[in-house]
């Protein structure tokens, strides 16, 4: 097993099933430098967003690896600023020309109910969708999907939806599983993708994990991503340091118990919590 492994999405798209996240990744030489090094070790899923702020890093990264474009699978967010149909579809142009691509392999939606359109959340969260699915039939995105949404965003976005999103990206780590979401997700055929697998960091201070990382012989990061990979999930592990980008990969050659996968699961609050979507001040 190898991180080449990838899951096939409800639309039949293939997605490799570890990603590289670029949240809080510099617009910089740097991280440029990072996501390079990371497609050079290996990588072909590269996780970023509008909100981010560095997409064109991105781009110029996937230039700089020179790795053939079919070979990459790529990921945007749409920001949380932008409303209505037409809206959306002139920031769809500029990740594009940031990231310097035909096409966007992935685009999701990044929060459900952003604190500007609180009030209107169902609409405003339609007709974005409604602009994905336009790009989605003429092939400049080859899947459209979904972050931190609850079932019940979920519900409302489905009555106008032509297209069911492929994705739910939210909030999975040791400790936080947020098992109603989970399961009405795969009720609709759609993967769970991991964000902040690591805890932000938080892992690293779970005695429970430190044991676990003893007995098999791996690092602590590498015990919550075969975690997340064991649960389904696919986690997106940021980093910009060589060795960890490295390590992170190394999480296909071993497998945990189920007594230990409980283990993890249960640690619940202390590698901290998910935001609530509905009242997130962004």
């Amino acid at each position: 097993m190898t991180i080449d492994q990838t899951y096939k999405l409800n639309n039949n798209i293939e997605i490799p099933k570890l990603g590289y996240g670029t949240f809080q990744t510099p617009d910089d030489k740097k991280g440029v430098e990072a996501i390079v090094n990371a497609l050079k070790l290996g990588y072909r899923h590269i996780d970023t967003a509008q909100s981010y702020r560095n997409e064109e890093s991105v781009g110029e990264a996937i230039k700089l690896a020179a790795i053939p474009r079919e070979s990459l699978f790529i990921t945007t967010k749409v920001a949380n600023a932008v409303n209505g149909y037409e809206n959306t579809l002139v920031s769809l142009d500029d990740s594009l020309n940031k990231l310097g691509v035909d096409y966007i392999d992935l685009v999701l939606i990044h929060w459900p109910s952003p604190q500007r359109f609180r009030e209107q959340w169902q609409l405003r969260n339609s007709e974005v969708w409604r602009a994905l699915e336009t790009y989605y039939k003429q092939g400049k995105i080859k899947a459209i999907g979904i972050s931190n949404f609850k079932p019940h965003h979920i519900t409302e976005l489905l009555k106008t939806a032509t297209i069911p999103p492929v994705i739910n990206q939210i909030r999975l780590c040791p400790g936080d599983v947020d098992t109603e979401t989970v399961n009405f997700c795969r009720q609709q055929n759609m993967l769970l993708e991991a964000y902040s697998p690591l805890g932000q960091g938080l892992i690293f201070d779970v005695p429970e994990i430190q044991a676990l990382a003893e007995k098999y012989n791996k690092n602590v990061a590498q015990i919550t991503l075969r975690w997340s990979l064991q649960m389904g999930f696919l986690p997106l592990p940021k980093s910009i340091t060589l060795e960890r980008i490295k390590s992170n990969m190394a999480v296909f050659d071993f497998q945990l118990t189920e007594s230990d996968m409980a283990i993890l699961t249960n640690l619940t609050g202390r590698c901290g919590d998910s935001k609530d979507p509905d009242t997130v001040p962004f």
